[in-house]
């Protein structure tokens, strides 16, 4: 979990280089320069908006409608549902397994039936992803447009930013609101052909999507991306722990997890478990009815010291 020393020192230096009397005239260059050295792919391959949210919504106003078919797995990140509902975008859904897992056959099968692919790698709400070779093959088969939502990636095992020099119809999403702690300033972008950038950019966006604050807080923020690093193999080793713990109190069914988040089925528990632990101030989420599992909690992987009390008030619990 990124601390708040590290996000006060991300806006003490922005203000510092920021006028915020002027324009933002050339400064989103600045950013996507950084960007482009950070994601190794070229400057032209990528775009700036104000939150992947609002990226989202851009590439679905324009280049989908009423007769565009999407096909998405089932559940997937609620925003995305919500706007397909509000352009009367029809949805085809993919439900997950049992165990919370998803089948490439599954969509394979449903590819003559859609227009684009919606997969949130990692998944939203489960931290379900498929393996690098899976959603390659996927990549490769589907003919129409494929949109990879990667808000988490950065928690997971690996990117298909690098992809999209090679895949035309790839359209993949980004975020600094998860790994880099960055949520309020709605910083986002998106990795694609140059071609859909070029006309993302000069067309579709705003002339001015983000303000000063935020771009040159994006810039310092990729300047400690190695300080990232470190917090996020701290969160990995923690989410290895959580998932270890929870399963083998034996109570739960507890998820595979790519993200910064361990999803478990409480098995009819989950709402005293909920309310126990709110009554200790400790917040989760409580998400209900997911595929075929009812009582879906959520935890957030914190601090070592964050999660330790988390598993101590579940023992206690359970006791």
């Amino acid at each position: 979990m990124i601390n708040k020393q590290f996000q006060q020192e991300i806006i003490d230096g922005a203000k510092k280089n920021s006028d915020i009397r002027e324009y933002p005239l050339g400064k989103s260059d600045n950013l996507i320069s950084a960007l482009s050295e950070y994601l190794h792919v070229p400057s032209s391959m990528i775009g700036i908006g104000n939150g992947s949210d609002q990226i989202l919504d851009l590439i679905l106003a324009n280049f989908a409608s009423k007769k565009t078919r999407i096909l998405t797995p089932d559940p997937t990140f609620g925003f995305f549902e919500e706007r397909c509902k509000l352009y009367s975008i029809p949805t085809a859904k993919i439900p997950f397994s049992k165990n919370m897992t998803l089948s490439t056959s599954d969509f394979v099968s449903k590819f003559k039936n859609a227009d684009i692919l919606y997969l949130d790698s990692p998944n939203n709400p489960t931290g379900f992803q498929f393996t690098k070779e899976e959603i390659t093959e996927l990549i490769k088969k589907f003919d129409g447009l494929v949109i990879v939502d990667e808000a988490y990636g950065e928690f997971s095992d690996y990117s298909v930013v690098g992809m999209a020099k090679k895949f035309d119809n790839l359209i993949v999403v980004k975020t600094f609101s998860k790994a880099f702690g960055l949520a309020g300033l709605r910083l986002g972008y998106v990795i694609a052909n140059k071609r859909f950038i070029d006309v993302f950019s000069r067309v579709l966006q705003y002339p001015y999507p983000l303000n000063t604050i935020a771009i040159e807080a994006g810039i310092l923020a990729i300047q400690k991306a190695k300080q990232i690093s470190q917090t996020i193999e701290e969160i990995k080793q923690e989410r290895t722990r959580i998932i270890k713990k929870l399963r083998d109190t034996g109570a739960f069914d507890v998820f595979d997890s790519k993200a910064n988040f361990v999803l478990f089925d409480a098995r009819g528990a989950d709402k005293r478990i909920y309310t126990a632990l709110l009554e200790q101030g400790i917040s989760i989420r409580k998400l209900g009815k997911i595929g075929k599992h009812d009582g879906c909690l959520r935890v957030t992987v914190g601090t070592r010291d964050m999660n330790s009390k988390f598993l101590l008030a579940i023992r206690d619990f359970l006791q």
